[in-house]
């Protein structure tokens, strides 16, 4: 016993994941069930890991344009005009991010960034390492939500 009264040691819930079955309760020879994600709750949680990702995706894009035309060079204006789009289109993704299509359409930004990079390479850098980290939330994504 501790100075509070709480039991020292492994106690009847040794070994457990929380939220699992005691052992006895398992059929034999079964495989005990998923652990749970820990989390309070996992929809809000992923939630806003989405839609994190995405507002930062779209501070990233509005403040790459000054040094894409610093370094680069021959900054169009249409490659200015995708960027302002895209991020106008990250941030209202990222409002809607709850929503199980608004993943989908996280998709579609990311491939019309990559596609971005016909007019300037430093938007298909983005849209590489962007693609990356959101293929990275997608597993997250699935983990959590199972």
């Amino acid at each position: 016993m501790t100075a509070a009264g709480r039991p020292t040691g492994p106690g009847p819930a040794a070994g457990r994941s929380p939220g699992s079955p005691p052992a006895a309760e398992l059929p034999e020879g079964s495989v005990s069930p998923p652990r749970r994600s820990g989390l309070r709750n996992p929809q809000r949680a992923v939630a806003g890991l989405g839609a994190g990702l995405l507002s930062l995706e779209a501070l990233v894009l509005v403040l790459a344009i000054q040094p894409m035309r610093v370094v680069g060079g021959g900054l169009s204006a249409a490659a200015i005009a995708a960027v302002v789009a895209l991020a106008v289109l990250a941030v209202l993704l990222a409002g809607v991010i709850r929503r199980a299509w608004a993943w989908s359409a996280g998709i579609v930004l990311q491939g019309a960034l990559l596609l971005a990079g016909a007019l300037h390479w430093s938007l298909l850098v983005l849209g590489v390492i962007f693609a990356l980290v959101w293929v990275y939330a997608l597993h997250v994504r699935r983990v959590i939500l199972g």
